[in-house]
């Protein structure tokens, strides 16, 4: 028995060594990277006093910004019901807004004031014609057949930009950090403007 006991003595600490194995947590590495905030959204909602303006557009000043793309997004402002749908349209300078004719009747999209001016001529139902905006402001556009139509094609020079929903809720996506001057305009009343920065949160818009 004496013989056997240094061989039992060696299975017991074995399996003593196997057990805390077994026991003993797994460790893990936790990598990760602190960084600054560099981009922010602009969350707001825009009012002439307690009702919603859902054609209002906000945009900030970003003289630093990136050139716009040639072939950017386009934008529609159609034509149905002897009316424009949308009323109102904000897109970047160089950008291309198509006029489709999705309506019952002949249409002539014209513009003769401040901003792009154009005559799109007489064109049928079921066609569409481009104008490319390609310069900053205001264009009231219009139907030289129906006078009863107007809309408007806001155009800035900054990719920071947006058009109020229906509740007056709107967001400019991925704005670099910093402070900014903001504009906001809808049709029949005056423009607004202010700072607002990155780390301030929401921004409300009222008309009064």
């Amino acid at each position: 028995m004496k013989a056997n006991a240094p061989l039992i003595g060696a299975l017991i600490l074995a399996v003593s060594s196997a057990m805390q194995c077994i026991a003993a947590p797994a460790r893990a590495a936790l990598r990760g990277r602190v960084q600054q905030q560099s981009e922010a959204d602009l969350h707001g909602t825009a009012r002439v006093r307690d009702r919603a303006v859902p054609d209002a557009v906000v945009w900030l000043d970003a003289p630093n910004a990136p050139a716009a793309r040639a072939g950017g997004p386009r934008a529609v402002l159609d034509q149905r019901n002897l009316a424009f749908v949308p009323h109102v349209v904000i897109v970047r300078v160089g950008s291309t807004v198509d006029f489709p004719n999705n309506d019952r009747v002949f249409h002539n999209v014209f513009s003769y004031r401040d901003g792009k001016r154009f005559d799109l001529g007489t064109y049928p139902v079921g066609t569409e014609r481009q104008v490319v905006f390609d310069q900053p402001g205001l264009s009231r556009i219009f139907c030289n057949i129906h006078p009863g139509m107007a809309a408007y094609v806001m155009t800035v020079d900054t990719p920071y930009f947006a058009h109020a929903d229906e509740n007056g809720a709107f967001t400019i996506r991925e704005a670099p950090g910093g402070s900014y001057t903001y504009h906001a305009w809808r049709p029949g009343a005056a423009e607004l403007s202010g700072t607002w920065a990155s780390d301030w949160g929401p921004l409300s818009l009222v008309w009064k």
